[in-house]
């Protein structure tokens, strides 16, 4: 369980085809604190178990064995050297609650339509929604993209809106959204469950 807020940015440092699918390395520059061996890490969004960790000149180093169906659900198989990944590690018992309750289970990945740049230094992005379940996806409720806690602005048939601000920009990943990149999609985990119960009691 995560709470969407990131609480670094890494990067991306090699990529190795295996018959599982992908053994993932990145880079952490600015933690300290080694993760465990197992340890949950949402990555882009994505819980991913760590395999190896280890401290070297430039930082924490962690390694991931991400299977073909996460490679295919999520935009994690379209990574490249060098990319930057927003991570956070996983909620303790004792941590503030400033995000929502975020899984790691990527429900869709949906496409940028529009990204703006506000007088404030707020940019307002517009995403698609094709794959994601429009049900879950109220004004003012909860969203993850990327891994990121993000409240809804706006919903249209088509597409829903959210507005970053600078901050959110300059830590996390979103700064660099451009009109067609592809984007990791989590729900709200309440939203979803409210409306699975409403539409079995519907079919009842």
């Amino acid at each position: 369980m995560f709470t969407g807020l990131i609480e670094t940015v890494g990067v991306v440092q090699g990529l190795q085809e295996k018959e599982f699918g992908l053994h993932l390395t990145i880079r952490c520059p600015q933690w300290s604190e080694l993760p465990e061996i197992g340890a949950s890490i949402s990555t882009l969004g994505c819980c991913l178990t760590v395999v190896h960790a280890s401290k070297e000149q430039e930082g924490i180093v962690l390694a991931f064995d991400v299977v073909h169906e996460s490679l295919q659900c999520t935009t994690l198989g379209t990574l490249r050297e060098g990319d930057s990944v927003n991570l956070e590690q996983a909620l303790q018992s004792d941590s503030r609650m400033g995000g929502h309750f975020v899984q790691g289970h990527i429900d869709c990945v949906e496409h940028v339509l529009k990204s703006e740049l506000l007088e404030e230094g707020e940019c307002r992005i517009r995403v698609s929604m094709d794959d994601v379940d429009r049900d879950t996806v109220v004004p003012k409720g909860s969203i993850t993209i990327e891994g990121v806690s993000l409240t809804i602005a706006k919903v249209d048939k088509e597409w829903f809106e959210v507005v970053l601000i600078p901050t959110t920009l300059k830590e996390t990943t979103l700064g660099n959204l451009a009109e067609g990149d592809m984007v990791n999609i989590e729900t709200d985990i309440l939203a979803k469950t409210v409306v699975q119960v409403v539409r079995r009691m519907q079919v009842n």
